[in-house]
């Protein structure tokens, strides 16, 4: 058994003295595990950081073996993130959500939308707002997707300003008024306004969003929480959000 695709490397652990598991997300053959020989020595380890894309050759002796990686570097994004920590933080957190992906189930929207996700990732004042809209991306083609076309009550498409916590719809300002407390807050970039205008305010209540729907339909399912790294991405916009409502001149960055 044998194939040959582009991935992104997610993980990369030691196995054994001089191998690693690596995880890519790959795009005809989803996320899947290999062994790389000497995946360990200081020429693996730069190549094999989360976020570079590799060309990767895969062999085993059965296919639900773990076969081995042979891998080449195809685009080395990960120097260039972790140059900034707010970045790295979001690609720590982008590389643990996309482990709940199903091993081996191919998801080729998904890779590409990781894809752009990092090659936002350099530009601050766009990221954070592709980051939320790559969870919905997941969160749709895994078949929990939300419908922020029309009031889940009235079936209105204007006014969309609230999104049920229960049934992951949106809801008009009118119909939705009085349970607001009981609703997320529908950002504007959300539906249909560019990434770049999104606000720090904005960018946390699509992550409050999208967290409690992968958390509740996908993470739980697994017997797993939200990811560490998800959850202090969270907190990080909760602080800029509280920097701008207190009237800080406070940037994304």
């Amino acid at each position: 058994m044998e194939w040959r695709d582009e991935g992104i490397v997610l993980s990369a652990r030691p196995y054994g003295e001089t191998g690693a598991i690596v995880e890519l997300l790959t795009r005809a053959h989803g996320r899947h595990l290999g062994l790389v020989r000497g995946g360990a020595a200081r020429r693996h380890k730069s190549m094999l950081q989360p976020g570079n894309s590799l060309a990767a050759h895969w062999r085993a002796r059965l296919a639900e073996h773990l076969g081995t990686y042979t891998v080449e570097t195809q685009k080395p994004r990960a120097g260039l993130i972790m140059e900034n920590g707010f970045s790295l933080l979001g690609l720590s957190a982008a590389c643990a959500v996309a482990g709940v992906i199903p091993e081996r189930e191919a998801h080729p929207a998904l890779y590409e939308g990781f894809e752009l996700l990092l090659d936002t990732m350099e530009d601050a004042d766009i990221w954070p707002a592709v980051y939320v809209r790559w969870e919905l991306g997941l969160l749709q083609e895994l078949g929990f997707g939300l419908d922020l076309g029309q009031c889940a009550a009235t079936g209105a498409r204007e006014d969309l300003v609230y999104v049920s916590p229960r049934s992951g719809a949106a809801v008009s300002r009118a119909a939705g008024e009085p349970w607001r407390d009981r609703l997320f807050r529908l950002p504007p970039f959300l539906v249909g306004s560019q990434a770049g205008e999104a606000t720090a305010e904005d960018v946390l209540e699509g992550l409050r969003i999208t967290g409690h729907f992968l958390d509740r339909h996908l993470f739980s399912a697994q017997q797993r929480h939200l990811p560490d790294a998800r959850i202090r991405l969270q907190e990080r916009f909760a602080a800029r959000s509280r920097g701008q409502t207190a009237g800080r001149d406070e940037s994304l960055i």
